[in-house]
């Protein structure tokens, strides 16, 4: 991907690992031209959107299936396991049709409302494990000292599940940005496009514009990595370490 999209002629199948020659005219052709800032601008807005909605919904689902217990408690974790096994191709058109009611097509914000509900299923399977397996004396603790529960949430629950909230937010944040089918069906204009359905004008009836590809897919890759590296320190640190020392 990187050969090609830095090489100033297309180098598909070539044998050598480095281009002939090295050019940014590819990258400046997608962002300038192909208009890919656009694309780049909505999908980060929606995938925002998706990664704050989603984890908060979540978080708050979590807390409720983890530490309460009311009627049909098991069958809306048994249903959210469910709904996560259909297949996307089978939710399209009831999707659709929802939005359309609705009167949210070709929006970005009706297409985040989607994506958040796409992800929640998982995300508060996710975090209904962190949130179980905090102590309950750390939140005992709290209310001892006259904390009250929408402050033992905001200053001893939730920095505890914040590797919890991490994950969530990788997983949520990789689906609103690699989705392609949803996207292409609710937006119609290309100011609204996100990079999965702006990737397309590269792909012709006949023909296939590789170094134009392989540049798009570079820059949409970019923003995944950073945003891994930005959140992998609170990936691998430790969910109570020292919450209930002494």
């Amino acid at each position: 991907m990187l050969v090609t999209a830095f090489s100033g002629e297309t180098t598909t199948g070539s044998e050598s690992l480095l281009p002939a020659s090295v050019t940014l005219e590819n990258f400046r052709y997608i962002l300038v031209e192909a208009g890919f800032l656009t694309y780049l601008g909505n999908s980060l807005l929606v995938a925002l959107v998706t990664v704050v909605g989603s984890s908060l919904l979540a978080l708050l689902a979590a807390v409720a299936v983890a530490r309460f217990r009311f009627r049909l408690r098991t069958t809306m974790l048994v249903m959210l396991l469910i709904v996560q096994m259909v297949p996307l191709e089978a939710l399209v058109i009831p999707l659709f049709l929802q939005v359309r009611d609705l009167q949210m097509l070709n929006s970005l914000l009706g297409l985040s409302i989607v994506y958040i509900a796409l992800a929640l299923p998982f995300a508060v399977w996710m975090l209904r494990g962190f949130v179980a397996a905090i102590p309950q004396e750390v939140e005992e603790a709290a209310y001892v000292d006259g904390a009250s529960w929408p402050r033992m949430f905001w200053s001893v629950l939730l920095p505890l599940t914040a590797p919890g909230l991490v994950a969530t937010a990788i997983f949520s944040f990789i689906t609103a940005w690699n989705e392609f089918i949803l996207a292409l069906t609710f937006l119609n204009e290309g100011d609204k496009y996100t990079v999965a359905v702006g990737l397309r004008q590269f792909y012709g009836q006949y023909t296939t514009d590789w170094p134009s590809v392989m540049a798009a897919s570079t820059v949409i890759t970019l923003p995944v990595m950073v945003f891994f590296l930005i959140v992998q320190r609170r990936m691998v640190s430790g969910l109570v370490h020292g919450a209930v020392k002494g």
